[in-house]
């Protein structure tokens, strides 16, 4: 499925009559003033932002408290992820990292970025329908691919979302010359956004703090789609999970060993969706929307879970099995999409 490819004059007054005395007439222009300058003001306030992705809706805010300061949009980036794609740029600076299946049993990872952003993220590769769906839980979230299936791409330009690919902001993307195409595209961030949004932009559902009661002690987990595989070892002296695929250690070329603090293991329901690949396979539809199973690995141990998310504008929210919040390790949250079973 990969394309990748005015102001008024002053009257004299009129004879036989008093004129004015100048002290009513300069109250009455700054009167004039006065209530033009609080016009402007209010057109300001209440004018919509610009539909350009970088700035977010305007968020209601209870009677009688300030309103919220705007926050800016994260951004997302899809990355390829198949053997010849490795090793990564950019990914250990993301706050989140999904996970989802492809075409032919493969993956692709989607990194979210709203506390740093990197010099360079990639490569970079096409979006697919299920990333509508999962992104609609931030507001108006900048979405970074290099292309889509011919079909989708108008339901993307219906999207909440600011679209970015090297056909409409070619300023943004280099190719690097070292690599073959089509693993050769990256995004520079810095030239797409001023800054990062922050971490009220990441509005995922999640809660960080301490680990919750209970768990088991967890050294090693592995997650296995039809023709990829995902191994997250713990590492006691980092306190992080290290990552391999395939059976290597992902290590990425500006930052090292991918190591995130928290891996959350999704079961999902996976189902075809209506699009196919340039060879005819099926997209595969990961469902995020709903509740199911998951388990959280945080600080060596493995928690049993549930999560829920009724609309496509919630976060996902995770809770033990008699209801209770479970919290995350602060630092990067690697999100696995498997196939419920």
């Amino acid at each position: 499925m990969d394309d990748d490819t005015a102001t008024g004059t002053g009257r004299g007054a009129r004879p036989g009559r008093r004129a004015r005395p100048r002290r009513a007439g300069k109250a009455a222009a700054l009167l004039t003033a006065s209530v033009a300058l609080s016009l402007a003001a209010a057109c300001t306030t209440e004018r919509a932002p610009a539909d350009d992705g970088r700035a977010t809706a305007r968020q209601p805010s209870p009677s009688g408290t300030a309103p919220r300061p705007a926050v800016g949009p994260p951004l997302a980036v899809k990355i390829d992820n198949v053997r010849a794609a490795r090793p990564h740029t950019g990914v250990n600076a993301a706050d989140i990292v999904y996970v989802e299946q492809v075409e032919g049993g493969l993956s692709r990872l989607m990194a979210v970025y709203v506390t740093k952003l990197p010099k360079s993220v990639g490569p970079v590769r096409s979006a697919r329908e299920s990333d509508l769906e999962l992104l609609r839980q931030f507001d108006r979230p900048v979405l970074a691919f290099s292309g889509a299936q011919s079909k989708l791409l108008p339901l993307i330009d219906k999207a909440p979302l600011r679209a970015v690919t090297p056909e409409k902001n070619a300023d943004v993307f280099y190719r690097a010359p070292s690599r073959p195409a089509p693993y050769n595209l990256y995004l520079r961030p810095g030239l797409l956004l001023p800054s990062a949004p922050g971490q009220a932009a990441l509005t995922t559902g999640f809660r960080f703090g301490a680990a919750p009661s209970g768990g088991t002690p967890e050294t090693s987990r592995t997650v296995r789609y039809p023709a990829a595989s995902f191994t997250f070892t713990w590492s006691e002296s980092r306190g992080r999970w290290l990552v391999s695929m395939d059976g290597r250690p992902t290590v990425t070329t500006d930052a090292g060993r991918a190591a995130p603090a928290t891996v959350v293991v999704q079961h999902v329901k996976v189902r075809a969706s209506a699009f196919r690949d340039f060879l005819g396979n099926t997209t595969p539809y990961t469902e995020t929307v709903g509740s199911g199973k998951a388990e959280v690995l945080r600080d060596g141990r493995s928690y049993d879970a549930a999560w829920q998310r009724p609309n496509a504008t919630d976060g996902t929210r995770l809770t033990t099995r008699d209801g209770r919040p479970v919290a995350l390790a602060a630092g990067q949250v690697w999100v696995v999409f498997v196939e419920a079973r």
